[in-house]
Protein backbone atom coordinates (compact mmCIF):
# COMPACT_ATOMS: atom_id res chain seq x y z
CA UNK A 1 0.00 0.00 0.00
CA UNK A 2 2.97 2.46 1.24
CA UNK A 3 4.77 1.60 -2.23
CA UNK A 4 1.19 2.28 -4.53
CA UNK A 5 0.82 5.68 -2.76
CA UNK A 6 4.75 6.66 -3.35
CA UNK A 7 3.90 5.55 -7.18
CA UNK A 8 0.59 7.64 -6.81
CA UNK A 9 2.21 10.81 -5.39
CA UNK A 10 5.63 10.43 -8.08
CA UNK A 11 2.70 10.71 -10.91
CA UNK A 12 0.54 13.54 -9.56
CA UNK A 13 4.04 15.24 -9.18
CA UNK A 14 5.34 14.50 -12.74
CA UNK A 15 2.07 15.77 -14.02
CA UNK A 16 2.31 18.40 -12.34
CA UNK A 17 5.33 19.71 -13.96
CA UNK A 18 4.12 18.48 -17.07
CA UNK A 19 1.10 20.49 -16.78
CA UNK A 20 3.57 23.67 -16.07
CA UNK A 21 5.49 23.79 -19.69
CA UNK A 22 3.87 27.29 -21.21
CA UNK A 23 5.17 26.58 -24.11
CA UNK A 24 3.56 23.22 -24.82
CA UNK A 25 0.20 24.61 -23.25
CA UNK A 26 0.91 27.57 -26.09
CA UNK A 27 0.68 25.28 -28.68
CA UNK A 28 -1.82 23.17 -28.26
CA UNK A 29 -4.03 25.95 -27.66
CA UNK A 30 -3.15 27.48 -31.03
CA UNK A 31 -2.45 23.91 -33.31
CA UNK A 32 -5.52 24.92 -35.20
CA UNK A 33 -3.84 27.89 -36.76
CA UNK A 34 -0.61 26.21 -36.75
CA UNK A 35 0.62 24.18 -40.18
CA UNK A 36 1.25 20.61 -40.53
CA UNK A 37 4.34 20.75 -38.62
CA UNK A 38 2.22 20.85 -35.24
CA UNK A 39 0.57 17.08 -36.34
CA UNK A 40 3.90 15.64 -36.25
CA UNK A 41 7.14 18.17 -35.06
CA UNK A 42 9.42 15.36 -34.88
CA UNK A 43 9.33 14.86 -39.00
CA UNK A 44 10.57 18.13 -39.10
CA UNK A 45 13.39 18.47 -36.28
CA UNK A 46 11.79 20.68 -34.46
CA UNK A 47 13.32 22.37 -31.68
CA UNK A 48 11.99 25.36 -29.17
CA UNK A 49 12.90 27.19 -26.36
CA UNK A 50 11.01 29.96 -24.80
CA UNK A 51 11.99 32.12 -21.84
CA UNK A 52 10.02 33.87 -20.05
CA UNK A 53 11.17 37.59 -18.39
CA UNK A 54 10.10 38.29 -15.01
CA UNK A 55 11.70 41.74 -12.94
CA UNK A 56 11.52 41.95 -9.07
CA UNK A 57 11.07 45.16 -7.20
CA UNK A 58 14.82 46.19 -8.42
CA UNK A 59 14.19 45.73 -11.65
CA UNK A 60 16.69 42.78 -12.35
CA UNK A 61 15.54 39.88 -14.62
CA UNK A 62 14.92 36.28 -13.53
CA UNK A 63 14.37 33.71 -16.05
CA UNK A 64 11.91 30.77 -16.76
CA UNK A 65 12.59 28.37 -19.60
CA UNK A 66 10.04 26.38 -21.32
CA UNK A 67 10.95 23.38 -24.14
CA UNK A 68 9.46 21.84 -26.55
CA UNK A 69 11.15 19.43 -28.72
CA UNK A 70 14.78 20.15 -27.45
CA UNK A 71 17.64 17.53 -27.99
CA UNK A 72 21.31 19.13 -27.53
CA UNK A 73 22.38 15.45 -28.71
CA UNK A 74 21.10 15.89 -32.17
CA UNK A 75 22.59 17.46 -35.08
CA UNK A 76 21.21 20.58 -37.32
CA UNK A 77 22.80 22.54 -39.23
CA UNK A 78 22.73 26.56 -37.75
CA UNK A 79 23.39 27.95 -41.07
CA UNK A 80 24.27 31.75 -40.08
CA UNK A 81 23.31 31.84 -36.70
CA UNK A 82 27.00 31.11 -36.18
CA UNK A 83 27.99 34.77 -37.34
CA UNK A 84 26.57 35.86 -33.73
CA UNK A 85 29.62 34.55 -32.08
CA UNK A 86 32.03 34.90 -34.84
CA UNK A 87 31.24 38.84 -34.69
CA UNK A 88 30.79 39.24 -30.52
CA UNK A 89 34.29 37.15 -30.46
CA UNK A 90 35.79 39.46 -33.00
CA UNK A 91 34.90 42.53 -30.73
CA UNK A 92 36.41 40.59 -27.84
CA UNK A 93 39.70 39.81 -29.12
CA UNK A 94 40.22 43.60 -30.61
CA UNK A 95 39.52 44.18 -26.94
CA UNK A 96 41.60 41.59 -25.89
CA UNK A 97 44.88 42.71 -28.12
CA UNK A 98 44.37 46.21 -25.93
CA UNK A 99 46.73 48.16 -28.53
CA UNK A 100 46.65 51.50 -28.89
CA UNK A 101 44.91 53.34 -31.90
CA UNK A 102 43.19 50.06 -32.73
CA UNK A 103 39.29 49.62 -31.81
CA UNK A 104 36.09 47.94 -33.89
CA UNK A 105 36.71 50.54 -36.04
CA UNK A 106 39.94 51.00 -37.37
CA UNK A 107 40.20 50.22 -40.66
CA UNK A 108 41.12 46.35 -41.88
CA UNK A 109 42.49 44.26 -44.75
CA UNK A 110 42.21 40.67 -45.03
CA UNK A 111 45.36 39.42 -47.07
CA UNK A 112 45.36 36.43 -49.85
CA UNK A 113 48.24 33.77 -48.02
CA UNK A 114 47.55 30.68 -50.82
CA UNK A 115 44.72 29.32 -52.93
CA UNK A 116 41.57 29.88 -52.90
CA UNK A 117 42.12 33.02 -50.12
CA UNK A 118 41.23 36.33 -51.01
CA UNK A 119 41.70 39.39 -50.21
CA UNK A 120 39.28 41.99 -48.95
CA UNK A 121 40.97 45.48 -48.94
CA UNK A 122 37.79 47.98 -49.71
CA UNK A 123 34.01 47.99 -48.73
CA UNK A 124 32.23 50.67 -50.74
CA UNK A 125 29.21 49.91 -48.51
CA UNK A 126 31.55 51.85 -45.71
CA UNK A 127 31.59 55.70 -44.63
CA UNK A 128 34.47 55.52 -45.55
CA UNK A 129 35.07 52.69 -47.97
CA UNK A 130 37.21 50.71 -45.86
CA UNK A 131 36.27 47.44 -43.75
CA UNK A 132 36.50 47.05 -40.37
CA UNK A 133 35.54 44.83 -37.59
CA UNK A 134 32.42 47.00 -36.63
CA UNK A 135 31.58 47.53 -40.17
CA UNK A 136 31.78 43.62 -40.48
CA UNK A 137 29.55 42.92 -37.12
CA UNK A 138 26.37 45.48 -38.47
CA UNK A 139 26.22 44.05 -41.80
CA UNK A 140 25.92 40.25 -40.01
CA UNK A 141 23.27 41.65 -37.36
CA UNK A 142 21.37 43.84 -40.15
CA UNK A 143 21.15 41.77 -42.85
CA UNK A 144 22.96 38.19 -42.56
CA UNK A 145 26.46 39.18 -44.47
CA UNK A 146 28.33 35.67 -45.90
CA UNK A 147 31.23 37.55 -46.62
CA UNK A 148 31.59 39.56 -43.47
CA UNK A 149 31.28 36.34 -41.10
CA UNK A 150 34.17 34.50 -43.33
CA UNK A 151 36.15 37.70 -42.47
CA UNK A 152 35.97 38.04 -38.82
CA UNK A 153 36.58 34.07 -38.94
CA UNK A 154 39.61 34.36 -40.71
CA UNK A 155 40.61 37.42 -38.34
CA UNK A 156 39.71 34.61 -34.99
CA UNK A 157 41.03 31.50 -36.40
CA UNK A 158 39.11 28.54 -36.59
CA UNK A 159 40.54 26.57 -33.30
CA UNK A 160 40.80 30.10 -31.12
CA UNK A 161 36.56 29.98 -32.06
CA UNK A 162 36.16 27.10 -30.33
CA UNK A 163 38.19 27.63 -27.53
CA UNK A 164 36.80 30.34 -26.06
CA UNK A 165 32.93 29.07 -26.87
CA UNK A 166 33.82 26.56 -24.77
CA UNK A 167 35.78 28.50 -21.98
CA UNK A 168 32.47 30.64 -22.22
CA UNK A 169 30.22 27.15 -21.46
CA UNK A 170 29.07 27.20 -24.62
CA UNK A 171 30.50 23.32 -25.48
CA UNK A 172 27.42 22.26 -27.43
CA UNK A 173 29.30 23.92 -30.62
CA UNK A 174 31.85 23.99 -33.36
CA UNK A 175 32.97 26.49 -36.31
CA UNK A 176 34.98 25.08 -38.24
CA UNK A 177 34.48 26.86 -42.13
CA UNK A 178 33.61 29.64 -43.96
CA UNK A 179 29.98 30.31 -45.37
CA UNK A 180 28.62 30.08 -48.69
CA UNK A 181 32.08 30.39 -50.72
CA UNK A 182 33.23 27.49 -52.98
CA UNK A 183 36.72 26.07 -53.10
CA UNK A 184 37.34 25.51 -49.19
CA UNK A 185 37.36 22.06 -48.13
CA UNK A 186 38.13 20.47 -44.55
CA UNK A 187 41.76 21.48 -45.02
CA UNK A 188 41.59 24.97 -46.20
CA UNK A 189 39.09 26.11 -43.76
CA UNK A 190 42.03 25.48 -40.78
CA UNK A 191 43.99 28.25 -42.65
CA UNK A 192 43.37 31.83 -42.57
CA UNK A 193 44.32 34.06 -44.03
CA UNK A 194 46.98 36.92 -42.76
CA UNK A 195 45.00 40.30 -41.71
CA UNK A 196 46.29 44.16 -40.87
CA UNK A 197 44.93 46.88 -39.37
CA UNK A 198 45.72 50.62 -39.91
CA UNK A 199 45.22 53.78 -37.72
CA UNK A 200 46.21 57.04 -38.74
CA UNK A 201 50.09 56.46 -38.28
CA UNK A 202 50.03 53.16 -40.48
CA UNK A 203 49.90 49.32 -39.96
CA UNK A 204 48.91 48.77 -36.11
CA UNK A 205 48.64 45.36 -35.89
CA UNK A 206 49.68 42.57 -38.06
CA UNK A 207 48.80 39.45 -37.88
CA UNK A 208 49.83 36.30 -39.99
CA UNK A 209 48.91 33.56 -42.17
CA UNK A 210 47.06 31.01 -39.43
CA UNK A 211 46.49 27.61 -39.49
CA UNK A 212 44.68 25.61 -36.84
CA UNK A 213 42.96 22.08 -36.16
CA UNK A 214 39.90 22.28 -33.96
CA UNK A 215 37.06 19.07 -33.97
CA UNK A 216 34.70 17.58 -32.23
CA UNK A 217 32.00 15.08 -33.15
CA UNK A 218 30.33 16.32 -29.73
CA UNK A 219 29.00 12.85 -29.97
CA UNK A 220 26.09 13.79 -31.83
CA UNK A 221 23.46 11.87 -33.27
CA UNK A 222 21.58 12.49 -36.77
CA UNK A 223 24.98 13.99 -38.93
CA UNK A 224 24.60 11.68 -41.69
CA UNK A 225 20.80 13.03 -43.14
CA UNK A 226 18.20 12.10 -45.76
CA UNK A 227 18.22 9.59 -48.67
CA UNK A 228 20.16 11.46 -51.38
CA UNK A 229 22.37 15.24 -51.81
CA UNK A 230 23.71 16.85 -55.19
CA UNK A 231 27.36 17.04 -55.20
CA UNK A 232 29.73 19.88 -56.06
CA UNK A 233 29.37 18.29 -60.20
CA UNK A 234 25.41 18.55 -59.93
CA UNK A 235 25.46 14.56 -59.77
CA UNK A 236 22.68 13.24 -57.39
CA UNK A 237 23.82 10.69 -54.97
CA UNK A 238 21.90 8.03 -53.44
CA UNK A 239 22.99 8.60 -49.91
CA UNK A 240 22.71 10.43 -46.77
CA UNK A 241 24.28 13.98 -46.75
CA UNK A 242 27.19 14.04 -44.48
CA UNK A 243 27.19 17.03 -41.90
CA UNK A 244 30.22 15.53 -39.50
CA UNK A 245 32.54 18.62 -40.73
CA UNK A 246 29.75 21.13 -40.84
CA UNK A 247 29.66 24.22 -38.26
CA UNK A 248 26.86 23.50 -34.94
CA UNK A 249 25.28 25.30 -32.52
CA UNK A 250 22.92 23.59 -30.16
CA UNK A 251 19.78 25.31 -29.41
CA UNK A 252 20.80 25.58 -25.86
CA UNK A 253 23.90 27.46 -26.60
CA UNK A 254 22.13 29.92 -28.96
CA UNK A 255 19.63 30.75 -25.76
CA UNK A 256 22.67 30.90 -23.63
CA UNK A 257 24.86 32.38 -25.71
CA UNK A 258 21.81 35.45 -26.40
CA UNK A 259 21.49 35.59 -22.76
CA UNK A 260 24.91 36.31 -22.23
CA UNK A 261 24.96 39.10 -24.45
CA UNK A 262 21.57 41.12 -23.42
CA UNK A 263 21.57 40.39 -19.67
CA UNK A 264 25.53 39.92 -18.79
CA UNK A 265 24.69 40.56 -15.41
CA UNK A 266 22.48 37.59 -15.26
CA UNK A 267 25.87 34.81 -15.70
CA UNK A 268 28.45 34.13 -14.47
CA UNK A 269 31.75 36.93 -15.24
CA UNK A 270 33.47 33.56 -17.20
CA UNK A 271 30.43 33.61 -19.45
CA UNK A 272 30.20 37.08 -20.77
CA UNK A 273 31.68 38.63 -23.41
CA UNK A 274 34.76 40.88 -22.64
CA UNK A 275 32.95 44.53 -24.19
CA UNK A 276 33.15 47.74 -23.25
CA UNK A 277 29.45 49.50 -22.78
CA UNK A 278 29.97 51.14 -26.11
CA UNK A 279 30.44 48.05 -27.58
CA UNK A 280 27.20 46.78 -26.32
CA UNK A 281 25.19 49.75 -27.54
CA UNK A 282 26.75 48.86 -30.77
CA UNK A 283 25.49 44.79 -30.97
CA UNK A 284 22.25 45.89 -29.83
CA UNK A 285 21.62 48.74 -32.13
CA UNK A 286 23.02 46.54 -35.08
CA UNK A 287 21.05 43.86 -34.35
CA UNK A 288 17.40 45.90 -33.00
CA UNK A 289 17.61 48.31 -36.39
CA UNK A 290 15.56 47.54 -39.36
CA UNK A 291 17.79 47.13 -42.74
CA UNK A 292 16.55 50.34 -43.80
CA UNK A 293 17.67 52.49 -40.55
CA UNK A 294 20.87 51.76 -41.66
CA UNK A 295 23.29 54.52 -43.53
CA UNK A 296 26.58 52.37 -43.82
CA UNK A 297 25.63 50.12 -45.19
CA UNK A 298 22.82 51.21 -46.82
CA UNK A 299 19.81 48.24 -47.57
CA UNK A 300 16.79 48.19 -49.76
CA UNK A 301 15.31 45.62 -47.48
CA UNK A 302 11.59 44.64 -45.77
CA UNK A 303 11.75 45.24 -41.71
CA UNK A 304 11.71 41.34 -41.73
CA UNK A 305 14.28 40.23 -43.73
CA UNK A 306 16.18 38.49 -40.96
CA UNK A 307 13.42 38.36 -38.78
CA UNK A 308 11.51 35.53 -38.75
CA UNK A 309 9.75 35.32 -35.27
CA UNK A 310 6.41 36.64 -35.60
CA UNK A 311 6.99 38.34 -39.16
CA UNK A 312 8.51 35.58 -40.97
CA UNK A 313 5.85 34.53 -43.16
CA UNK A 314 4.91 38.67 -44.21
CA UNK A 315 6.03 37.97 -47.73
CA UNK A 316 5.23 41.83 -49.09
CA UNK A 317 8.64 42.88 -49.71
CA UNK A 318 7.77 46.47 -48.89
CA UNK A 319 6.96 45.02 -45.57
CA UNK A 320 7.10 47.19 -42.62
CA UNK A 321 6.92 46.19 -38.94
CA UNK A 322 5.44 48.08 -36.04
CA UNK A 323 8.23 50.84 -34.81
CA UNK A 324 7.09 49.36 -31.32
CA UNK A 325 8.57 45.82 -31.89
CA UNK A 326 11.77 44.85 -32.48
CA UNK A 327 13.65 42.27 -32.43
CA UNK A 328 17.40 41.89 -31.32
CA UNK A 329 18.70 38.65 -33.37
CA UNK A 330 19.97 36.14 -35.28
CA UNK A 331 18.98 33.71 -38.23
CA UNK A 332 19.77 31.18 -40.03
CA UNK A 333 18.81 29.64 -43.27
CA UNK A 334 20.64 26.99 -45.33
CA UNK A 335 20.35 23.02 -46.51
CA UNK A 336 16.30 23.06 -45.52
CA UNK A 337 16.99 24.47 -42.22
CA UNK A 338 15.64 27.60 -40.37
CA UNK A 339 16.79 29.15 -37.19
CA UNK A 340 16.21 31.94 -35.01
CA UNK A 341 17.52 33.14 -32.01
CA UNK A 342 15.82 36.37 -30.81
CA UNK A 343 15.21 38.48 -27.94
CA UNK A 344 11.85 39.97 -29.00
CA UNK A 345 10.55 43.49 -26.92
CA UNK A 346 7.36 45.09 -27.51
CA UNK A 347 7.94 49.13 -25.65
CA UNK A 348 4.81 49.95 -26.07
CA UNK A 349 3.06 47.37 -24.06
CA UNK A 350 6.02 46.48 -21.78
CA UNK A 351 6.85 43.08 -23.00
CA UNK A 352 10.08 41.17 -23.32
CA UNK A 353 11.10 37.62 -23.94
CA UNK A 354 12.83 34.94 -25.39
CA UNK A 355 12.69 32.75 -28.17
CA UNK A 356 15.14 30.32 -29.69
CA UNK A 357 13.88 27.26 -32.49
CA UNK A 358 14.36 25.38 -35.39
CA UNK A 359 12.77 23.57 -37.76
CA UNK A 360 13.95 21.46 -41.13
CA UNK A 361 11.77 21.74 -44.16
CA UNK A 362 13.23 19.05 -46.60
CA UNK A 363 9.99 16.80 -47.97
CA UNK A 364 11.95 14.76 -50.47
CA UNK A 365 14.82 14.61 -48.07
CA UNK A 366 17.37 15.55 -50.71
CA UNK A 367 20.38 17.86 -49.68
CA UNK A 368 21.91 20.74 -51.64
CA UNK A 369 19.10 20.30 -54.74
CA UNK A 370 17.42 23.94 -53.48
CA UNK A 371 13.81 22.25 -53.31
CA UNK A 372 12.44 23.42 -49.53
CA UNK A 373 9.89 24.25 -48.22
CA UNK A 374 10.99 27.28 -46.41
CA UNK A 375 7.93 29.70 -47.53
CA UNK A 376 5.08 27.05 -47.27
CA UNK A 377 6.49 25.88 -43.67
CA UNK A 378 8.97 26.67 -42.56
CA UNK A 379 8.51 30.55 -42.15
CA UNK A 380 4.91 30.32 -41.48
CA UNK A 381 6.31 27.78 -38.34
CA UNK A 382 8.13 30.59 -36.79
CA UNK A 383 5.23 33.42 -37.59
CA UNK A 384 2.33 31.57 -36.30
CA UNK A 385 4.03 30.21 -33.26
CA UNK A 386 6.20 33.82 -32.49
CA UNK A 387 2.46 35.26 -32.81
CA UNK A 388 1.28 32.78 -30.08
CA UNK A 389 3.82 33.19 -27.96
CA UNK A 390 3.59 37.41 -28.25
CA UNK A 391 -0.17 37.24 -27.42
CA UNK A 392 -0.10 34.92 -24.33
CA UNK A 393 2.94 37.82 -23.04
CA UNK A 394 0.52 40.30 -23.94
CA UNK A 395 -1.89 38.71 -21.49
CA UNK A 396 -0.03 37.36 -18.91
CA UNK A 397 0.41 39.71 -15.75
CA UNK A 398 3.49 40.82 -14.32
CA UNK A 399 4.48 41.86 -10.77
CA UNK A 400 6.79 44.44 -11.80
CA UNK A 401 7.04 45.82 -15.42
CA UNK A 402 9.37 44.89 -18.06
CA UNK A 403 12.58 46.89 -18.19
CA UNK A 404 12.51 47.39 -22.40
CA UNK A 405 12.48 51.40 -22.26
CA UNK A 406 16.52 51.10 -23.25
CA UNK A 407 15.42 49.72 -26.66
CA UNK A 408 13.68 52.50 -27.16
CA UNK A 409 16.48 54.94 -26.10
CA UNK A 410 19.32 53.43 -28.17
CA UNK A 411 17.59 53.93 -31.41
CA UNK A 412 16.83 57.40 -30.18
CA UNK A 413 20.45 58.10 -30.65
Amino acid sequence: MRYNMICLLLAVAFSGIAQKNVLEDIIKENQHTFGEWVNDPAAYDIQVLYTRIDRDADGQPHFTTYRFGVDPNTYFYPASTVKMPTALLALEKINELGIDGLDKHTPMQNLAGRAPQTAALSDTSAANGLPSVGHYVRKIFLTSDNDAHNRLYEFLGQAWINERLHAKGLTESRIIHRLSVSGYDTLGNRYTNPVAFYNDQGMCYYQGEGYSRFYDDLGLSGQLKGVAYINDNEERIAAPFDFRYKNFLSIQDLNDMLRALIFPQSVAPTQRFKFTEDDYRFVYKAMAQFPRESDYPRYQKPDNYVKFWMYGDEMDENFQMPSNVRILNKVGWAYGYLTDAAYIVDTAAGVEFMLTGTILVNKNQTFNDGEYEYESVGLPFFGALGRAVYEHELARKRKHPADVQWVKELLAE
